[in-house]
């Protein structure tokens, strides 16, 4: 059984409408109408489908198409509707539509199966006015309550209930407590590994852990022009060292990857000393143990650095996540369905999070990647072609029927 090819493509053309900017690219932030707007065109797919549509209370879309064996845990596919700002047509989208083009080819043929075999469409998974990200599956793994998100604050000071109230998104039914057999996520690379191999799809059989620090540093602000250089306190020249040692950690250590994204001095000024520097650290390793090693010696470094300058020091954690390893019986199924479509079933790590890694730990579960032009992504030039949008729906078809035959 292959996908209609024409019905999914059309339907991405769609869905990029919505929200859709003028000089190309797609904006639908979470929460707000545009949002809604693309998460009521899945649904209304899926009553032209016969099935039901459902919401709960923080907005999360789902749908179950019932199998022969009403205990059996039900079989998952989907991923968010929701963009950054600015963003492309395919992150997140591609993995909703994919997951009701499969629905509809069950419909239509009248494949029976054991299991149960459902969407679900995450809200807020990129997290841009409302932290944290991936809200949605954080929400159905049981990690945030109904009344904590609702009164987090976004970037607007509305918070998420504000939002939810003022667009009649939330609803009564819920998928906290349903028996998931297994959970699959078709998505755009996101990266380049796929189009360098020139492959048009692969199996992901994990994600990379997050670390996130904010080292602040603290020295002397003076003349740049009559204070002796081994007399100052530079909380700059700590900021440059700090960031040059991310890069020489990360050849140091194989498979990490390390970015110092933010920077700020104060006062700023062409002739003053900083006296101030605060900037962020970014360190990721499919690897939790090298990851941490990593974190380790980097706070060391900083101590040092800061030491060796006199300059005070403060180094404060603001995210983490865990490296994720994808369930192997969901990956087998994965590789098995590639090798029946004639593809090379390739695996790699994912470097960027997704609503699969939250599940993970709540199902089994796992990835497919389809490869992305120039590896772009959250911009309105990212690109997957049509080939390869629909190979990966092919694949993800093939295993969600292997599992769920049961």
């Amino acid at each position: 059984m292959r996908i209609n090819a024409n019905r999914l493509l059309t339907s991405l053309t769609e869905l990029a409408t919505i929200g859709a900017l003028p000089g190309g690219g797609v904006q639908r932030l979470a929460f707000t109408a545009e949002d809604f707007q693309g998460r009521n065109y899945v649904a209304e797919r899926l009553r032209l489908l016969g099935l039901e549509p459902r919401v709960d209370a923080v907005g999360n879309l789902f749908a179950l198409r019932p199998g022969t064996d009403p205990d059996a845990p039900a079989v998952l596919a989907g991923s968010h509707t929701d963009t950054v700002a600015n963003a492309g047509g395919f992150d997140g989208a591609l993995g909703v539509l994919a997951a009701v083009e499969i629905l509809a080819r069950l419909q239509e043929v009248g494949v029976e199966t054991r299991h149960s075999v459902g969407l679900v469409s995450f809200v807020n998974e990129e997290g841009v006015r409302f932290m944290p990200d991936m809200m949605g599956s954080l929400y159905v793994r049981g990690d945030l309550d109904p009344g904590t998100l609702r009164s987090i604050v976004g970037t607007d000071g509305t918070t998420v209930g504000d939002n939810l109230d003022r667009l009649g998104m939330a609803g009564s039914d819920s998928l906290i407590g349903t028996p998931i057999r297994a959970f699959l996520e078709l998505h755009i690379e996101q990266g380049p590994e796929l189009e360098g191999l020139n492959l048009p799809a692969g199996v992901v059989t994990g994600v990379q852990g997050l670390r996130w620090m904010v080292v602040r540093l603290k020295g002397h602000s003076n003349h740049a022009g009559t204070t002796p250089m081994a007399k100052r306190q530079d909380a700059g020249l700590v900021a440059g060292q700090v960031t040059t040692s991310v890069r020489k950690l990360a050849r140091d250590i194989p498979g990490l990857r390390g970015t110092v994204g933010r920077v700020t001095l104060r006062p700023n000024l062409i002739n003053v000393i900083p006296s101030e520097a605060t900037l962020t650290v970014d360190l990721r390793h499919p690897d939790q143990n090298r990851l941490d090693d990593a974190v380790a010696k980097m706070k060391a470094g900083i101590l040092r650095f800061a030491a060796d300058e006199g300059v005070a020091c403060e180094i404060s954690e603001t995210a983490s996540a865990p490296a994720i390893e994808f369930d192997r019986e969901v990956i087998e199924d994965i590789k098995a369905g590639m090798d029946s479509l004639g593809l090379e079933p390739h695996s790699l790590v994912s470097g960027a999070g997704h609503d699969a890694q939250i599940m993970a730990t709540h199902c089994p579960a796992a990835m497919v990647f389809v490869r992305s032009r120039d590896g772009v992504s959250h911009n309105p030039r990212e690109f997957t072609s049509d080939a390869d949008c629909v190979t990966g729906a092919d694949i993800l078809l093939q295993a969600v029927l292997q599992l769920a035959s049961g």
